[in-house]
């Protein structure tokens, strides 16, 4: 975090005014007992943002909660883990309905008020008969600690991600607090993940929508573990004011300040989620330059992030340089492949599109750790750009070959 940003406890009940709660209902399995219904709640009105998937093939939640913020702001956000809602018919948007309706009339709102969110399973039914009845007890369950919330979205996840951060803005200080989850389906645009934002800032409708698309540029649009786009991705932003600050405006005071702040939280939980990627065991940071452009840039990281040839290296703690320069060569970026030079964590590996003979065992012990840096330098321009990604392991393969069909055999 930067030296503006201090990072505090309570998650996405940081901020003032905020409350969360989670409850099991089985969604996914009746007979396993796990929190897997989160409500995030403000008292007080927001002006709220959000990004949802880009994918054509879309959950019938995000096509309903993109409706409402199109009329109304967020009061509240209702999310389910075990089931996607997604590939389900008009039953699905029924069922997403059915979620709203019922969350609005034990909290005295609006329906369009309500964002609702699924992530789990595709294509199966969503057993709304296990979440209706269940919600004034969700409800009645809303305090000032947010954890369980952040249990209650996870999925393959093997750890909750949760933060909260205080800026100042001014002589003011705000709070901004978020939970996040993903491990798998992780590409973007964004990567399969939801994302739950609150803060106190008092914050113009224009800012808020501006700050929150180029926080997500900047932080879940970098990350990636396998190359799938989901169904469901969203992230909310909920800004309800109670900081008392001076409203900031589109690029006014505090402006600045502000969206550094919720960049960071992003980029902290986006590099969680690929930490915490499905049988992941590597974090590894792409840092391109010399790029001829920023596009180029960007071309090459993906291609190397993305590269299951490359990934499977780095699982078995191999610098195979190669595969890199391989990656790079056909990302579409503007190479010459005679000025690339390849750095791991630090260590010379490829200079001037050959090997920079530099020890094997200085090379393995690079890539051997649980975080390490690939920067490649193309020489031909200013163009950056930096993506995290992760390795591919044999167990990643063995985790995803029979998700389906074990929860039909139920």
């Amino acid at each position: 975090m930067g030296k503006k940003v201090k990072v505090i406890e309570g998650g996405v009940c940081a901020p003032q005014g905020f409350k969360a709660g989670a409850i099991a209902c089985g969604i996914k399995n009746p007979a396993v007992e796990r929190l897997d219904l989160a409500l995030i709640y403000s008292d007080f009105p927001t002006v709220g943002a959000a990004v949802y998937t880009q994918n054509q093939v879309c959950a019938a939640p995000v096509r309903l909660s993109a409706s409402y913020l199109k009329s109304a702001e967020p009061r509240a956000i209702i999310a389910n883990s075990g089931n996607a809602n997604a590939c389900t018919g008009p039953e699905g948007l029924i069922n997403a309905r059915t979620m709203t309706a019922a969350t609005a009339k034990a909290l005295g709102l609006k329906q369009r008020e309500v964002q609702v969110c699924s992530t789990g399973i595709i294509g199966v039914p969503l057993p709304i008969d296990r979440i209706e009845p269940r919600i004034p007890e969700l409800v009645a369950s809303l305090g000032c600690e947010g954890e369980g919330a952040a249990r209650a979205i996870m999925t393959s996840d093997t750890r909750p991600k949760e933060i909260a951060v205080q800026v100042k803005i001014g002589d003011v200080k705000v709070r901004i607090g978020a939970i996040a989850k993903g491990a798998g389906m992780i590409n973007p645009h964004m990567a399969t993940m939801l994302c739950f934002v609150t803060t106190d800032v008092a914050i113009s409708k224009a800012e808020i929508v501006a700050a929150t698309k180029e926080a997500v540029d900047l932080s879940f649009n970098r990350i990636t573990v396998d190359g799938d786009m989901s169904t469901n991705d969203t992230v909310i932003v909920m800004a309800n004011g109670q900081a008392g600050n001076k409203t900031i405006t589109r690029g006014g005071e505090g402006s600045a300040e502000f969206r550094e702040a919720l960049t960071e939280v992003m980029l902290e939980l986006a590099k969680r989620i690929v930490s915490d990627g499905e049988r992941v065991t590597k974090l590894v940071e792409v840092q391109v330059r010399g790029a001829a452009s920023n596009l180029d840039a960007e071309r090459v990281a993906r291609a190397v992030a993305n590269s299951k040839l490359v990934k499977c290296s780095w699982n078995g703690n191999d610098p195979n340089w190669g595969r890199i320069l391989h990656a790079v060569g056909y990302s579409g970026a503007r190479v010459k492949e005679e000025m690339v030079n390849i750095h791991l964590n630090g260590v010379i590996v490829t200079q001037n599109g050959l090997s920079a003979n530099t020890d094997g065992e200085k090379l393995i012990a690079a890539v051997s750790g649980p975080e390490f840096t690939v920067c490649i330098d193309l020489n031909l321009g200013r163009g950056a750009f930096t993506i995290y990604t992760s390795d591919l392991s044999p167990e990643y393969v063995d985790f995803n070959r029979t998700e389906y069909s074990a929860v039909k055999k139920k």
